[in-house]
C-alpha cells in the first residue's frame, strides 16, 4: 500500500499535484475537511459528535478525525494506498496516525512537502482569492498569518516524519507537470524500494 502525506502550507498546490497523484497512483484521496462534511452528512455517531463542536466554533479532536480516517481506511481495505491533505497537521496527530494504520496493517510511506517561500504563497492566494471568491483568500494580513501558523504548528511534523527517514521535499514553484514529475520520481523510487524489501 502506497500512503502519502501530502505536505504544504496554504497556496503550495496540494490540491491540484494531489489529484493528478490518486490519478496515476490509483489512490484514495484523504481530506480532513472532506471526510467532516461526508460524516456530518450522513449523520454518523461521529459526524453528530463533530458538527456540535463546530457549531460551538470548537475544534474537533485528534481522536474524533483519527476515528473517521480509520473508518475510511477499512472501507477501502483493497486501494492502491492513501492521500493524506490536510492531515496529520500536528505531532500527536502524526502519531496517532501512525497506530492507525499499523493496527490496519500498514504504515506512512513516506511525506512529501511542496517547497514555497512566503512571499510567493501570499501571492498566489490573493490571485486564488480573486477567483475563488473565498474571503479568507482575499485578506493579505490574514493570508500571512495563516502562513505563519502553518510554519509554526506543522513544520515539527516534517521532522517527525524526516526521524523516520520517510521525509522528502519538492520545489512547489514553477510548471505544474514539472512539479508533477518531480513528486513522481520520489514516489517511484520509493516503490522500487518497498518492492525490493518483499
Amino acid at each position: 500500500m502506497l500512503n502519502i502525506v501530502l505536505f504544504g502550507p496554504p497556496g503550495a498546490g496540494k490540491g491540484t499535484q494531489s489529484q493528478k497523484l490518486i490519478d496515476k497512483y490509483n489512490l484514495i484521496h484523504l481530506s480532513t475537511g472532506d471526510l467532516l462534511r461526508s460524516e456530518i452528512a450522513a449523520g454518523t455517531k461521529l459526524g453528530l459528535e463533530a458538527k456540535k463542536l463546530m457549531d460551538n466554533g470548537l475544534l474537533v479532536p485528534d481522536e474524533v478525525v483519527i476515528g473517521m480516517i480509520e473508518n475510511k481506511v477499512k472501507e477501502h481495505r483493497r486501494a492502491g494506498g492513501f492521500i493524506f491533505d490536510g492531515f496529520p497537521r500536528t505531532v500527536p496527530q502524526a502519531q496517532g496516525l501512525d497506530k492507525l494504520l499499523q493496527d490496519n496493517g500498514t504504515e506512512i510511506s513516506c511525506m512529501i512537502a511542496l517547497r514555497v517561500d512566503d512571499e510567493e504563497l501570499t501571492k498566489r492566494l490573493l490571485l486564488r482569492g480573486k477567483t475563488s471568491g473565498r474571503p479568507d483568500d482575499q485578506n493579505e494580513e490574514l493570508i500571512r498569518k495563516r502562513v505563519q501558523e502553518y510554519n509554526t504548528k506543522t513544520a515539527p511534523v516534517a521532522d517527525y516524519y524526516a526521524g523516520q527517514g520517510k521525509y522528502f521535499s519538492v520545489d512547489g514553484i514553477g510548471d505544474i507537470e514539472e512539479i508533477f514529475k518531480d513528486l513522481c520520481q520520489k514516489i517511484d523510487a520509493l516503490k522500487e524500494k518497498q518492492e525490493e524489501k518483499k
